[in-house]
């Protein structure tokens, strides 16, 4: 049997066990998993596009446990009553190929990107941040703004949003759970005087969001909008202007803000800053630049961790997902009784 957490069992343990805390856990996994990246399967993911979105597999394996997510993107769904993002994964036994673990990974998605993306600012980001700027208003923008607390301890979010609706969607989320939200007037005022700054829009388009007069010396930049071809948030110049860190730079090199550079670009991967190869933060006045486009061991992670949290709890059901006959080469057995002759 496989254990299979669906979309009731997943919002049920993130409403009991809370989102931050979920997140802060997840962080400390995916800071496991990439202290081991040289034990992973790593490439970039599949991805067929289309005018509509894209739908994408993300394999990886560590010789043990292998595992997939589903994931598509489509910018257009909310106008049309669909999300953007929607995605299930499953964790496998390498031993004998079987699936051992299936789940619901859209609201698992927006979790890991949070820890992720706090993963990466406990790095990277000064020690002393208190305020994050969020540009985009979208579904992902309250995780992002629980990961950097649980990271970081951000207390204020300064919020900007072409969308209204969006922003008074956020600061309702976010003001009960303590947050000093600031609906801003414009992208520079929302980054006025923040210490990390989340790009965070979802067109699929080489859009500027952000403009390099309005990064500060010191600032965090955790830009996670742009993650496929063609897609991408910043202005080229912030690039040049700080020091960039990616996941796999084999898929960040198609699909990241780093797709704009020339293939001899430097960037670090940060298994090696995890590992102490590389550093990270170098002074308080350096920029610093998450290129995030979200990478299979990540979701490895997530997987993993959710196992182990449902693991004897009522947030899982066993579902027969494996044909099982009593004799491995006899398949038939199953239905060849059953079935009408002629």
């Amino acid at each position: 049997m496989t254990r299979f957490v669906d979309v009731k069992n997943m919002v049920r343990w993130v409403s009991t066990t809370g989102p931050e805390r979920i997140i802060r856990g997840m962080i400390d996994y995916v800071e496991a998993d990439f202290a081991r990246w040289n034990s992973f399967d790593k490439s970039p993911r599949v991805a067929s596009h289309t005018p509509f979105g894209v739908i994408e597999l993300m394999p990886t394996s560590d010789g043990e446990t292998y595992a997939f997510k589903y994931v598509n993107g489509h910018p257009s769904n909310p106008a049309r009553g669909f999300q953007t993002v929607t995605a299930f994964g499953v964790l496998a036994d390498v031993h004998n190929g079987y699936p051992t673990f299936l789940a619901e990974m859209t609201l698992l998605t927006a979790l890991r990107t949070a820890a992720t993306s706090g993963f990466f600012a406990k790095y990277l980001a000064r020690p002393d941040s208190r305020t994050l700027a969020l540009i985009g208003a979208g579904s992902q923008a309250e995780f992002q703004a629980l990961g950097m607390r649980a990271a970081l301890g951000i207390a204020q979010v300064r919020l900007w949003d072409t969308d209204p609706a969006a922003m008074e969607k956020v600061a309702r989320n976010l003001t009960p759970l303590g947050f000093d939200v600031v609906i801003a007037a414009s992208a520079a005022d929302a980054v006025d005087g923040a210490d990390v700054i989340t790009t965070c829009t979802a067109d699929k388009a080489l859009a500027t969001v952000l403009t390099s007069d309005l990064v500060a010396p010191g600032v965090h930049l955790n830009a996670i909008g742009g993650d496929c071809p063609g897609k991408t948030e910043l202005d080229p110049a912030i690039l040049e202007r700080g020091d960039v860190f990616i996941e796999f730079e084999a898929q960040t090199r198609i699909e990241g803000e780093i797709q704009q550079m020339s293939p001899a670009f430097p960037v670090t991967e940060f298994w090696r800053v995890v590992t102490g190869e590389h550093p990270g933060r170098t002074s308080p006045e350096q920029i610093t630049i998450f290129d995030s486009v979200g990478f299979a061991i990540e979701d490895f992670s997530a997987l993993r961790y959710l196992r182990d949290a449902v693991d004897g709890s009522e947030f899982f059901e066993a579902i027969d997902l494996v044909a099982s006959p009593e004799d491995p080469k006899d398949l038939f057995g199953l239905v060849g009784q059953l079935s009408p002759v002629g």
